[in-house]
């Protein structure tokens, strides 16, 4: 971003409006709302302007304006509505070192006004770096009816009880009691116009330390989804904001952490291919460890937590401990995988079945377990198969189907690196070398013609199945 939004404390500073027409009021009107000193340099000043100034609500220079004029202000806004002189104004605000914002030119602000939703002293300030500002009206409004009018009141009043809460509660319960206050019934029926009976609840649960919770496990293993931060669930992102230690995969988009609570401790705990810097045994125990100390944790994984993702040997290491978790459902990289193709991953009449499988094997295994799934009307989903390509090619071969069967290959699928590369199974191997496919990818395996010399007696299937083959 250009621009950083940041709340600047307003009392004990002076504003600069140069200007006295209507452009010069409404910036008036909105610095008003704040304790900052207001002074108008212009040579006359319109009716409103002029009341306020008798009002003694705003200082008013009418001499020359020179670079002194602007000395010890904070922020200056230009809107003598004269492009000439608005220009020249400018050049003596930035002169005596002051931000500025020259109405209707974004190429001479240092500072920008947002679009503001006041519920004081809960202020949303919505911002377009002065790209969009009918965007950003549009934007006021939906929150306008989003938060309540009494919304600013509630604020305050926890606001007045926080040195209270501070003084009898842990930082965990606080957290919770304010969750709760504004999350739930609290919040409701101080909106309702009973703030009398919302203040009691709120003192009554922190004198007694019994505040009402979501029922949720200390740990959430959590699916972030197969990459983009926009396909994290709801619950998801809710159990990020919750949190208090989040241990994070190496495929997790940045921007997915963006969505967490900012003071949440962000470990990292991800395996590469080849070089295990953290094994599994690792995690499972600083997962219970952070859940003995009290903490709110998640375990975030790409994809789907239950999807070749481990989650079954963390969720052991949890129930041994005798420590409750949580899973919460990924967008696993199959699903995603095939929406990048534009296609399903089943469809009524043409494929019934449907089997995710991984390319690694399990120590005693001889052959691929998800050959005998390659049929006419089933879509096989490997994961981790990139580095098997060779494999997957000789075993198809081996089986007489490399003529059979069709490839599709999505790699990052539903990141901006997304690639999409098609070829027949004899090809697989070549194909991945010379298109420079790499992980995280899926290779979907579809027999879409008969095969010429198969060496495999395939099951006939009498109804339809749903198979996950691991």
């Amino acid at each position: 971003m250009k621009t950083f939004p940041m709340f600047l404390r307003m009392n004990g500073r002076t504003v600069v409006i140069a200007g006295g027409g209507e452009q010069a009021a409404q910036k008036c009107r909105l610095i008003l709302k704040t304790e900052a000193t207001i002074r108008l340099l212009a040579p006359a000043l319109d009716p409103e302007l002029a009341a306020l100034h008798r009002a003694g609500r705003v200082e008013w220079d009418a001499s020359p304006i020179t670079e002194q004029s602007f000395s010890g202000a904070a922020l200056a806004f230009i809107c003598t509505e004269c492009a000439e002189t608005d220009a020249a104004l400018h050049a003596l605000a930035r002169a005596a070192g002051v931000l500025v914002n020259v109405v209707d030119r974004p190429d001479f602000c240092e500072a920008i006004t947002p679009s503001i939703v006041d519920r004081d002293p809960v202020v949303v300030a919505i911002g377009t770096e002065g790209t969009a500002p009918v965007l950003a009206r549009q934007i006021k409004t939906r929150l306008e009816e989003t938060l309540e009018p009494r919304l600013g009141d509630l604020a305050a009043l926890a606001g007045r009880l926080r040195d209270l809460a501070a003084t009898r509660l842990s930082p965990r319960a606080r957290r919770d009691l304010w969750a709760w206050v504004f999350g739930g019934e609290v919040r409701r029926t101080h909106a309702r116009g009973e703030e009398a009976h919302a203040a009691l609840k709120i003192k009554q649960a922190i004198e007694t330390g019994e505040i009402p919770t979501e029922c949720t496990a200390p740990v959430a293993l959590v699916g972030a989804g197969p990459g983009s931060s926009d396909l994290i669930t709801l619950r998801g992102v809710k159990r990020l904001q919750e949190a208090d230690i989040i241990f994070y995969d190496r495929l997790i988009d940045p921007e997915i952490l963006e969505l967490a609570r900012r003071d949440a401790e962000r470990v990292y705990v991800g395996k590469a291919p080849g070089c295990h810097s953290w094994p599994q045994d690792r995690i499972n125990s600083v997962l219970v460890s952070a859940a003995r100390q009290g903490k709110r944790v998640v375990r975030l994984k790409c994809g789907d937590p239950g999807v070749f993702a481990r989650g079954a040997e963390e969720a052991d290491a949890l129930r041994e401990a005798g420590i409750d978790y949580e899973i919460v459902p990924g967008v696993t990289s199959a699903s995603a995988a095939a929406a990048a193709l534009g296609g399903f991953l089943t469809e009524r009449g043409r494929t019934d079945s449907l089997v995710l499988t991984t390319a690694r094997r399990r120590e005693g295994d001889e052959g691929a377990n998800w050959l005998s799934h390659i049929r006419q009307g089933s879509n096989v989903a490997v994961y981790m198969g990139v580095q098997a390509a060779p494999e997957i090619q000789a075993t198809l071969e081996d089986a007489g189907l490399a003529d059979a069967v069709a490839v599709r290959i999505v790699s990052n699928a539903q990141r901006a690196s997304q690639q999409i590369v098609t070829c027949r199974a004899d090809t697989l191997a070549d194909t991945i070398t010379r298109e420079n496919v790499a992980n995280p990818a899926i290779i979907f395996l579809t027999q879409d013609r008969p095969a010429t010399h198969a060496r495999l007696t395939l099951p006939m299937r009498t109804a339809p199945d749903l198979s996950v083959v691991a």
